[in-house]
């Protein structure tokens, strides 16, 4: 594994190195000693799998509040994404700037994003598979999320959103004041 880190501190890119041979290939997604420099103590307590039907569908942009705030570890299984994160950590130098980049099904690219950011999604192809890997369960009360078009954050999604839920669609604009908790 090789970790690429991005402009944002903690938000890092991990190349894997697919095993290949004329069987198929083998690819690690996690290894708890490879990845104690992410963050320490990182163990996954929930892995989740979403499926996106339609090109240019948004989801997100998602987060949750500590204490249930959780780190996640993304990889595309099938199709193509944009995958982004945006920093929420309130004292943080690029608090409310946005990070993206792409995942495809065919890649051996996954994205670690830290507790203290929201994460979003636009699929660029029909039929996009993701696996989620989090480290703390999902909670009611303590989710939250920000617009995908929030002109506060000013995300450049690659295409025009096709479909996005009610639920994301009506988010709260962005207000410093809710991020206030959130620490690096």
């Amino acid at each position: 594994m090789k970790f690429h880190p991005t402009p944002l501190t903690g938000l890092t890119v991990i190349e894997t190195t697919p095993i290949a041979d004329e069987r198929g290939q083998f690819s690690r997604v996690f290894c708890a000693t490879e990845c104690a420099a992410l963050q320490h103590d990182l163990h996954w307590v929930q892995v989740n799998v979403s499926r996106t039907y339609n090109k240019g569908t948004v989801r997100g942009m998602h987060f949750q509040y500590p204490p249930a705030a959780e780190a996640k570890l993304i990889r595309c299984l099938r199709g193509r994404v944009f995958d982004v994160a945006v920093d929420l950590r309130a004292d943080s130098p690029t608090f409310l700037r946005w990070h993206g980049i792409e995942l495809d099904g065919d890649g051996a690219t996954q994205f670690f994003i830290p507790k203290g950011f929201a994460h979003g999604f636009q699929a660029l192809t029909d039929d996009a598979q993701l696996l989620y890997l989090h480290s703390a369960a999902w909670n009611r009360e303590m989710e939250s999320g920000l617009r995908h078009d929030d002109p506060a954050l000013a995300i450049d999604w690659p295409l025009p959103v096709a479909q996005i839920s009610d639920k994301d669609r009506y988010l709260q604009l962005v207000k410093k004041s809710r991020f206030a908790g959130i620490k690096p």
